[in-house]
């Protein structure tokens, strides 16, 4: 399935960031993958930032552009946000282990995929398009309950 829903600003942004918090709560996969694509400053950190504080992260949540991967643990989550901008290492996603078994429910969010020497499969991938006034999203997914999410 594929989507497209327009984020005129941050506001915007923050409410998808937000419903896919939720509704990733709700999903009964142990492991959900979404990849991130778009050109510099569209807004992927941003989302990744805004669905990771709407899960229930407290603190801060920080770029990995230069860490590469940042790990949030909550109660019911392990988040793993990668950044691949700045790498085409295959060790560098590697060394982070982010295929592991963990008993929380893990989401992989990684931005520049098509960075990745070895592709992954995804279950959520969104693509953000720059316009005149805000983002343009495309959301392409395998995961039926994500048609509830854009339409509703």
């Amino acid at each position: 399935m594929i989507f497209q829903k327009t984020l005129r600003n941050e506001k915007d942004t923050d409410q998808f960031g937000m419903e896919l918090a939720l509704n990733l709560s709700k999903l009964s996969l142990n492991e959900i993958e979404i990849h991130l694509s778009g050109d510099l400053g569209a807004g992927k950190t941003h989302l990744a930032r805004s669905i990771i504080s709407n899960a229930g992260w407290q603190g801060v949540v920080k770029s990995p552009t230069y860490t590469l991967c940042e790990e949030y643990e909550l109660d019911e989550f392990l988040f793993l946000h990668i950044d691949l901008y700045r790498t085409l290492e295959i060790e560098d996603i590697d060394i982070f282990n982010i295929d592991r078994k963990t008993h929380k429910k893990k989401i992989i969010i990684i931005e520049w995929p098509e960075n990745l020497l070895k592709k992954r499969s995804y279950d959520i991938k969104i693509k953000f398009n720059h316009l005149s006034s805000g983002r343009e999203i495309e959301i392409e997914s395998n995961i039926e309950q994500m048609e509830k999410l854009i339409d509703g």
